[in-house]
Parts: structure tokens; sequence; C-alpha cells
């Protein structure tokens, strides 16, 4: 498992070959930039020949010709400017839709692979949208004008060397308070980004615990740490926005002067006779055309500040969660399934919850896990279906470890129903069918039938069309539960791992529960099965008793049961972890 984890992070970068093919629309858009840049020195060109030609020759005919000439030069400048839009448009939008898929693979995997608490999935979708939004933008042609500066600098040395020196202390300056202000901005906005997260995960947590906010008052009190957080957010976001305007203000401000003081300068220079008005003209519009690209790298550097940003944590979470990389096929499982010294901990912790556990199942056998509560019976269910990655040991179907199917592949032959059962917003026949496009009628009603949720839910106004609202809103506790069975039992899985499935059923429930296991059995399949009840275990074939991580006592369920009572003779009513009817423990 380390071997695969260590292969996939030294695989090329996702986010690197993404851009790769953002990479020659740039070049594109660079040699665009480089005919609007010369088809910019139209300005000083035009004037200069105003001045100095037309002004002292009074022909009128020269100044039609050059003013044609102008005019069909502009338009096209205006014609590339607007292609260049475009293109970088639809640069950013082909980057977006490349990563967008993925992307959601990476957030909902996020939670899996570190702690909760760092987990803010949506910081994720931000920063994909600030580095589409910055390339599609004005930014790049900004950045892509840079190069063009010198070229300017060039063409006002041509015309009088002392200005062009001025026009470069000028540049040199707005350099200097650019890197300046980039130092700043970089550490604000890893600020800003820490405290939006805790904002994001404070406002989400809120959301789902709303029911126990309002019975035990905590509105308040929870309320205030998010204004503790949503107000470390909004200074830095007011110290970056301080920064970038007031760079951006003295830019403008540095720009006018050096304008006005080339336009002072060359007159003086004009009085001494060194150089002719119409220089003085194109110098003041060159000056400003250089530093106009300085100008507009500053007015987009917090945008291309958050975009470097987002790239960086794209590739960080992108790497935590690696593209599958099997291209075998392997064929769904039908034999067995084999744990081997398993350890599992919790996602970004170090201290395992479950320490080297090793059983094996065969095709049509049933397995109850009992313990006491934080014994580690829902870590072990996480990790036979995949959920949790474990850091030693394996757990294999007909011999495979589960990472050498994708997802989606073993998703097709594992059921899984947690404790905290999540159905997504759509209706009821979508969820049990896995939201899948291709499903049937007839395998919906077929998983529906076994779980025995069939009678629920025609009995609705819309039956299987009924829409449940986000989480299944609409839908009491117990008839969540039981469509999550029915999710779960689905397209008949080979495995099927179900915790604590009958905390919400009533008898009629647990009947259909007990049904449904003696349904995957008989077909072939395996059932792991975490139980508090003593009903849950009545059709499995073994027990397996967890307790402190550790598998204490695996066999057939009568042999387990007397093995537990002999130990303990004064609480027979009751092993640990397991609530017998009638039994007050």
């Amino acid at each position: 498992m380390q071997e695969r984890r260590r292969a996939d992070r030294g695989s090329p970068s996702e986010i690197k070959n993404a851009m790769a093919f953002v990479w020659p629309v740039i070049g594109a858009v660079a040699l665009v930039s480089g005919f609007i840049n010369v088809l910019s020195l139209t300005g000083p060109l035009f004037m200069l020949q105003v001045y100095d030609r037309v002004l002292a020759s009074h022909s009128v005919p020269t100044l039609v010709a050059i003013s044609i000439g102008g005019l069909f030069l502009y338009l096209v400048q205006g014609l590339l400017d607007y292609f260049r839009g475009l293109v970088v448009t639809r640069a950013g939008t082909d980057f977006h839709e490349r990563l967008s898929g993925r992307l959601f693979q990476v957030v909902s995997a996020l939670p899996m692979t570190v702690s909760p608490s760092s987990a803010d999935g949506m910081q994720a979708v931000r920063d994909l949208d600030a580095v589409r939004s910055f390339i599609s933008g004005s930014g790049p042609a900004a950045f892509l004008d840079i190069p063009w500066t010198p070229v300017y600098f060039l063409l006002i040395f041509l015309l009088n060397p002392f200005l062009a020196y001025v026009s470069m202390a000028g540049a040199a300056i707005l350099v200097a308070l650019t890197l300046g202000a980039d130092a700043v901005t970089m550490r604000l906005n890893s600020e800003a980004a820490a405290a939006n997260s805790r904002r994001h995960l404070l406002a989400e947590a809120g959301s789902r615990n709303a029911e126990i906010i309002k019975a035990m008052g905590l509105g308040k009190r929870l309320g205030s740490s998010f204004s503790d957080a949503n107000a470390a957010y909004l200074f830095r976001q007011q110290r970056m926005s301080d920064v970038s305007g007031g760079l951006a203000a003295v830019t403008r401000v540095f720009r006018l002067v050096i304008q006005s003081g080339i336009l002072g300068i060359g007159a003086w220079l004009v009085l001494r006779g060194e150089m002719s008005g119409g220089a003085i003209i194109a110098a003041s519009i060159t000056s400003t055309r250089a530093l106009a690209p300085l100008e507009g790298v500053i007015a987009h550097w917090k945008g291309f500040v958050a975009a470097r940003r987002g790239l960086e944590r794209l590739e960080a979470i992108f790497s935590r969660v690696p593209a599958s990389s099997t291209a075998m096929k392997l064929h769904p499982p039908k034999r067995h399934l084999t744990v081997t010294g398993l350890h599992v901990s919790a996602p970004g912790a170090q201290t395992a919850i479950i320490k080297n556990i090793s059983f094996e199942m065969q095709a049509g056998q049933a397995v109850g896990i009992i313990g006491p509560s934080a014994a580690g019976k829902s870590t072990l269910a996480r990790a036979l279906v995949g959920v949790w990655t474990p850091f030693a040991g394996d757990v294999r179907l007909d011999g495979a470890r589960l990472d050498q199917w994708d997802d989606e592949d073993r998703g097709n032959f594992t059921g899984y129903l947690p404790q905290d059962v999540e159905l997504f917003e759509g209706t009821i026949a979508e969820n049990i069918a896995r939201f899948d496009p291709h499903a049937t009628s007839k395998s919906v009603l077929d998983a529906a039938i076994i779980a025995n949720v069939h009678p629920m839910i025609v009995a609705m106004e819309r039956g299987y069309d009924t829409r449940i609202g986000e989480n299944g809103a609409v839908l009491s506790a117990g008839q969540r539960q039981r469509i999550g069975l029915a999710r779960a039992l689905y397209g008949d899985p080979f495995i099927v791992v179900l915790d604590e499935p009958n905390s919400n059923l009533d008898a009629q429930g647990e009947a259909a529960l007990g049904a449904a296991i003696l349904a995957i059995k008989r077909r072939g399949g395996i059932v792991v099965l975490v139980a508090h009840r003593s009903s849950a275990i009545a059709h499995v074939d073994f027990l397996a008793v967890i307790d402190g991580g550790r598998l204490q006592a695996f066999g057939a369920k009568d042999e387990i049961l007397q093995a537990l009572k002999g130990a303990n003779p004064q609480a027979t009513q009751s092993p640990p972890g397991l609530k017998i009817a009638g039994s007050a423990t």
C-alpha cells in the first residue's frame, strides 16, 4: 500500500498536465501580444509625424494619409485585442473543465485522507475558480506585455537618452513596490485562506447540527466562535485590499508624475534645442505605454497571488488523493474475503485504532462484529469497503487488494450502510440506484423489495419519484436507514458491510434486515455486520469480538457466545458490546 502511494506521487502532476494544454494557448497569446505592442507604437509615431511633419509643412494630404493609416492600425489592434480576450477566456474555461470532475473526486475523498478539521473541500473549489478567473481575465495579457517594456524604453532612448533614464528609474521604483507588496500579500493570503477554511467548517457544522444547537441553546456560543473566525478572515482580507489598493493608487499617481515629468523635461530640452516638439509628445505617450504593463501587473497582482496560491493548494490536495492508476480490469470477486495484519488509523492521525486484525470469510457467509463502544468496529467496517486506507496489512477480495480496483468498479460489488446514513438531494429511486444513469426500474425495485422498503415508498404521494431533499431531510431516521439499506443492496453486491443497520429500525424493519441477510447469503455474497442488538446477529454464521482495537475472538457464533458466557458467568445475558433483548445492560 505504501509503495503504491509513493508511486502515485511520483507520477506526473495532474495540475501540470492540465496546464500543459494552457501553455500553448499562452504562447499564441504572447505572439498576438507582440503584434498588439508593435501596433501600440502607432500613437507616438502618429503624434511625431503630425507635430514634426504636418504642422511644419502645412500639408493636408499628408495629414489625411497618416490619419487613414493610423485609423487602420488602430482597428487591427482592437481586433487583435478582442481575439486575445476570447482565447484566454476559453483557455481558462478549458483548464477548469479538465480538472472539475477530478476535483469532485478529490474533495469527496479528502476527509478520508486528512483530519476533518483540515478537509475544507470548498477551499479547493474556490482555488480552481481563482485560477480560472485569472487565466480568463486580462492578467495574463498584462504579464505578457512586460517583455515589451524595454522596447518602449529603447524608442524613448532614440528620442532622447535622458528621458529614457527617467522612465527606467520610474519603472524600477514600481517593480520595487510590487515586490514589497508581494511579500506582504503572500503572507496575508495564506492567513486569510486558513481563517476562511475555519469559518466554512464552523458554518457547515452549524448547518449539520441545527437541531442540537436549537435544543441546547448553543447558538450564541458557537456564533461567537464563528464571529471570531469571520473577523480574522475579514481583517486579513481588508489588509490585502489596503495593500493592493494603496499600491494601485501610488502607481496611478506615480505614472502621472512620470508622464508630466517627461513633458516638463522634454520642454526644457526643446528650449535647449536638443529635441523637437513632436518628440516631446511621442516620448510622453511612449513612457506611458512603457509603464502600462507594470501598472497592469500591479492591478492584477492580487488575482495573480490568489491563482498562484490556489495552484499550490490544488497541487497539495491532488497529491493526497492520487488518481487511480489501475489499467487492468479485474473480474468482480466471487469467492472470499481475507483480512491480514490490518492496522488502521483515522485520517490525519498517527495512532492506530485497530491493530493486527486477521480473519477470512467465504462466499455465502455472514459475520457479526461485536464489542464495546470505541472498540474499533466502525473503523474496521470503513477499512473493509476501502473508505479508510490501512497503513499496514491489507484487505483482499479473491486475493486482490481493494486498491487494485478503481473506486467505481469496486463500488459495483460493494454495499455499505454506515452508522450515519447520508442520502443525496434527488429522488428515492436515484438514491437507491446510486445515481446510476443506466439503472433499470427492475434493479431499483429488486433492491427495495429485498430491503422491504417498497411498501413504504409506494405509500408516498410520488412513490419512487419523491424528492427527499438534502440528506433526506423529508424522511425520518428510520426511513433514511431503510432506503440506505436498499442502496447498499442495489446491484447484488458481493460484499455488504452494515454498520449498526438496525439502530433506527422497528420490529418490521429488523425482520426485513434479517431477510436481506439471508438473501445475500443464498446468492453467494458476504455480509459483515456491526451489531449492538442481539436481533441483528440472528442470521450470522460467525462472530468477531473486538476490544481495544484488537480481535479478541473469532469463530462460529454459538461457540463465541458460549465462550463469552463461560468467561463471564456473572453477566451471561450480554456479551461485550451486544445488547440482548431483556438484558439490563
